[in-house]
């Protein structure tokens, strides 16, 4: 399975981004089950989700100090990837 997100450092923390499906921060059980499943891809660093309404605008889901900081970043200043999860 492919994933796109982001390892980032910012103010003396760093943290990973997922994209994922917006269904899945619908429902804070399954986003919870997605942060701890993906704790370890991202050698255990804390996990935020991201999914994009459709007008494009990120919502993120997660840690709140992330996710608030989260929101005032433009996307196209995140330095996505493409993770492989076995």
């Amino acid at each position: 399975m492919k994933l796109q997100g982001a390892v980032i450092r910012e103010q003396g923390i760093t943290f990973a981004i997922a994209c994922v499906k917006s269904q899945v921060l619908d429902n804070s059980s399954m986003a919870n089950e997605a942060i701890s499943s993906l704790y370890p891809v991202f050698g255990g660093i804390p996990v935020v989700l991201m999914t994009q309404d459709p007008y494009g605008r990120a919502k993120y889901y997660g840690r709140r100090d992330i996710a608030q900081f989260m929101a005032n970043v433009p996307l196209r200043a995140i330095p996505w990837q493409e993770y492989t999860i076995n």
